[in-house]
């Protein structure tokens, strides 16, 4: 049994509010096709990933990276922001690294 999962395309699609149903019809499968991926009983494939992370509406990396559900994480914090504060954080992140390449 591994310790983190291959994937978060379960926590992708529940942080997206969807059925299993819905997004197997978004992406145009078979629910149950879906829970076997969902449970690692499939693999998945690149196609597969990037008709998820359309109807998903993230990268299909996300898929396999990110966790949509640890909400410490600073892509969770980074999805809360308005394009406004998005700006702004990146400047701030751009002055601490100046400063502490400076330091």
């Amino acid at each position: 049994m591994h310790s983190h999962p291959r994937h978060f395309i379960k926590e992708w699609r529940k942080h997206r509010g969807l059925t299993q149903e819905q997004l197997a019809e978004r992406i145009g499968i078979a629910r149950s096709y879906l829970t076997k991926i969902e449970r690692g009983d499939r693999r998945y494939d690149q196609p597969f990933l990037e008709a998820a992370g359309d109807a998903l509406r993230c990268e299909p990396a996300d898929l396999i990276m990110r966790d949509p559900t640890a909400a410490e994480s600073i892509w969770s914090i980074w999805e809360q922001l308005s394009p406004t504060e998005r700006t702004q954080a990146v400047a701030v992140i751009r002055a601490i690294r100046g400063a502490s390449a400076t330091g």
